[in-house]
């Protein structure tokens, strides 16, 4: 769907640029941020590499384990269906953590490792957990404190204050993510959606 709309901004864009005569400076435009956005992508090649590296680093150490201990607590309750030392859980650690510091395309590989991990509990192929549904919720809050790759391409635009974009992120983040758990879990609870709930197979086991 989204090639559509790509394509369809890029038809409309050429269509207006004849009927008004400016298609040389649409072409200006297209070429110089093409080239601007490979300056951009080369200068996030080293916060992204770092921050890949000291996550996995964090995974062979251990330490993921240890966070997934700490944090216990809290993802029990968000995620009871799951069991404290099941993979899924320190997937769900990993992804969160990459995105707290703003590094979402490091937290992909570990949210598509959490929902792979999170299906072996799941009965059905066809609907998703409640914890598979709130683990989504979270994803799309977008659960960032500190934007690392926001403030890299802050530095390589040429911002003189590049780190002041931590506050109102670490607002929006509260407020997002407080509001995603809180629909989750009240439609959850709702008659409509309790009717399609699958059972989870740690369940049937305990049964």
């Amino acid at each position: 769907m989204i090639n559509y709309v790509w394509f369809g901004l890029l038809f409309i864009g050429i269509v207006v640029s004849i009927a008004t005569g400016n298609v040389q400076a649409v072409t200006d435009a297209a070429i110089g941020n093409a080239k601007t956005a490979v300056e951009l992508s080369m200068g996030l090649i080293g916060v992204m590499a770092l921050w890949l590296g000291i996550m996995k680093i964090a995974e062979e150490s251990g330490l993921v384990k240890k966070l997934s201990i700490a944090l216990k607590p809290v993802l029990t309750k968000l995620f009871p269906d799951i069991p404290g030392d099941h993979p899924a859980m320190g997937a769900i650690v990993m992804n969160i953590a990459a995105n707290v510091f703003g590094l979402g395309d490091a937290a992909t590989p570990f949210g598509l490792k959490a929902m792979q991990e999170m299906q072996k509990l799941n009965t059905t192929d066809d609907t998703a957990t409640d914890s598979m549904c709130t683990f989504l919720a979270i994803n799309t809050s977008s659960v960032t404190l500190v934007p690392a790759s926001v403030i890299a391409y802050r530095v390589a635009a040429g911002s003189t204050n590049a780190v002041e974009i931590i506050g109102p992120a670490i607002i929006a983040t509260i407020i997002s993510t407080t509001t995603a758990i809180i629909a989750v879990k009240l439609l959850s609870k709702s008659k409509k959606y309790r009717t399609t709930k699958p059972d989870m197979k740690m369940a049937q086991t305990n049964e």
